[in-house]
């Protein structure tokens, strides 16, 4: 017997937000953070020295296609069809195109990818009839298209509004490949039923490149659960249920025998103990913020449906991909990029709890979000004055004492876009005060827009400072100047993102010393804490300087000069 389902929603409540606007929203989420910004540490610069090393740009130091290597060191992730994207956007960009510019192309698509997979999921799964509110006695309901597209809406604006996606989903990482990999297979599964064959399609490209960006084993279990959560249609016969099934059965034994051909698999586990609780609470409470409140309330208010889930895929679907991903997050050390996967699944319990929102609580979810994204639009402007003016004082000089050496300037065009995002988000807040109040995605209208206001705000105004602490160039250019240009550098210990930025920001040919038959360079680059665990010949190399990153005082570069004969 199906429950009744709980949506109660008229027509009039799933207007549709305005293409335009949400394109142009979508938009300026997505390109700040892919322009302008400096490789950071670690995981992004490592991903771009292995892009790099690929693309044969680090001085002869290339690296096989089938397993790249940077400085003669494997992935530990096993990842690579991520570097392959990089190298070939680097090997393909014209020479007005930076390295380091050209790799953000490919991956700005991929997230885009994964926005619309996410959109079309929803859409897929809204329209089951298991998901549709409920009929009026006299009509006025809501049509099923136009339903299932608000709340295919509504599951866009979640995923952008959850706080973990900003910073990873702007990297030039294997995270990110992951991220819109693992929603094309929900979007696949989610409409194998309505178009069969694009789903199949979809599902044959999405496992494999999982697989291939690092998360083989993730692949798998999400390709078998989905396809048996999605073959319980009952619109469907069992011969095509049964048929869909083996095909992706095939797909899912295909990918692990591809995974096991390209040396992929990797087994991570961490065995999490009681001390894990808090730092795992954290992380779930702020990374999937503000969707996790909403999907749990979905789950009370479609209880009913969700003890027999197994006939309402529109809830079974993403609760298997959500606790595959949060599993896997657990089981690797609590991991955010693990994480990460949970997002389109997460945001899809989220956009179900729109047509079941009572007044009180959506009113709550405004008021929050309004203060919370409004004192944060609030510090990073008065951040930003006090960098320029020096007034109020306190902020600029919690700056030269965090960033010591960094200088700031003022810049016109840049000012121009915070200041326009920002008189945007106060008109946001004017317009969801008054129209469209009736809209079952207004509730998640202010998490997004002050998501991506923040996110702007830091990638505008706080560009610079972020590039200077959270990047490697200071580091480099401060080595530069005392080694200058060379021939090669001989290195010891040196960290993967180390090798990487000093061959990226500096161009220098770097030789690990334990090479055999190393060149002599005459300078010798190390890192102070792998230095105090090997050491070197003080009879070949003289101390010359210690140099530490200007924001963090726990990474240093010793610098040694090879003594005279």
């Amino acid at each position: 017997m199906n429950q009744p389902s709980p949506a109660i929603v008229t027509q009039h409540a799933v207007r549709p937000l305005p293409r335009v606007a949400l394109v142009l929203f979508c938009l300026a989420y997505l390109l700040p953070g892919f322009v302008g910004r400096d490789p950071w540490k670690r995981e992004d610069i490592t991903a771009f020295g292995f892009m790099s090393s690929l693309a044969e740009l680090f001085n002869g130091h290339a690296s096989s296609w089938l397993k790249p290597l940077l400085m003669g060191q494997a992935d530990p992730g096993a990842a690579i069809l991520p570097y392959w994207l990089g190298a070939w956007a680097i090997q393909w960009a014209p020479s007005w195109i930076t390295p380091d510019a050209a790799v953000r192309i490919p991956f700005a698509l991929l997230l885009v990818m994964a926005m619309a997979a996410t959109w079309y999921a929803v859409f897929a799964l809204a329209r089951n009839p298991s998901a549709q509110p409920i009929a009026f006695a006299f009509g006025g309901e809501a049509q099923p298209i136009d339903y299932a597209r608000a709340l295919a809406d509504g599951g866009l604006l979640a995923l952008i509004a959850c706080l973990g996606l900003a910073r990873l989903a702007h990297e030039t990482t294997p995270a990110l490949a992951q991220l819109s990999f693992t929603a094309a297979l929900f979007f696949g599964l989610a409409n194998l039923a309505a178009h069969r064959r694009t789903a199949l399609v979809t599902i044959a490209m999405a496992l494999p490149s999982l697989a291939l960006s690092g998360a083989p084993s993730t692949a798998l279990l999400l390709g078998t659960g989905g396809a048996l959560v999605m073959a319980y249609q009952e619109r469907r016969t069992i011969r095509v249920r049964m048929l869909d099934v083996g095909l992706i059965f095939l797909i899912c034994l295909a990918t692990a025998q591809l995974s096991s051909w390209m040396d992929v698999w990797r087994w991570r586990l961490h065995s999490p103990s009681f001390k894990d609780v808090q730092p795992m609470a954290k992380l779930f409470i702020w990374f999937l913020w503000p969707a996790w409140p909403l999907a749990i309330w979905t789950l009370w208010r479609w209880r009913l449906q969700v003890a027999q889930a197994w006939k309402h895929p529109h809830l079974a679907l993403p609760l298997w991909f959500l606790a595959v991903t949060v599993c896997s997050t657990i089981g690797t050390g609590l991991s955010d990029r693990t994480l990460l996967l949970a997002l389109p699944a997460i945001a899809t319990l989220a956009a179900f709890a729109l047509p079941t929102l009572e007044r009180s609580l959506s009113a709550l979810v405004d008021w929050f979000t309004l203060v919370f994204f409004s004192v944060c639009a609030l510090t990073i402007w008065v951040v930003w004055l006090s960098m320029q003016t020096g007034w109020p004082a306190q902020p600029a000089a919690n700056v030269a004492r965090l960033a010591p050496g960094f200088s700031f300037s003022f810049s016109a065009p840049v000012f121009g876009i915070a200041a326009v995002a920002t008189m945007a988000w106060m008109a946001l807040v004017k317009w969801r005060a008054g129209r469209h109040r009736a809209a079952i995605w207004k509730s998640l209208v202010l998490p997004a827009s002050g998501a991506a206001l923040c996110w702007l705000l830091l990638m505008t105004l706080w560009l610079p400072l972020l590039n200077f602490g959270r990047g490697y160039a200071p580091l480099v250019d401060k080595v530069s100047s005392l080694i200058g240009p060379t021939a090669c550098v001989n290195t010891q210990g040196l960290a993967l993102s180390q090798s990487a930025a000093f061959a990226h920001h500096g161009r220098y040919r770097l030789i690990p010393i334990d090479t055999p038959k190393a060149p002599d360079c005459h300078w010798l680059i190390a890192d102070h804490i792998a230095l105090k665990e090997v050491g070197v010949s003080l009879q070949t190399w003289r101390h010359r300087e210690t140099i530490f990153r200007p924001t963090d005082d726990t990474e240093a570069i010793v610098i040694f000069e090879r003594a005279m004969p």
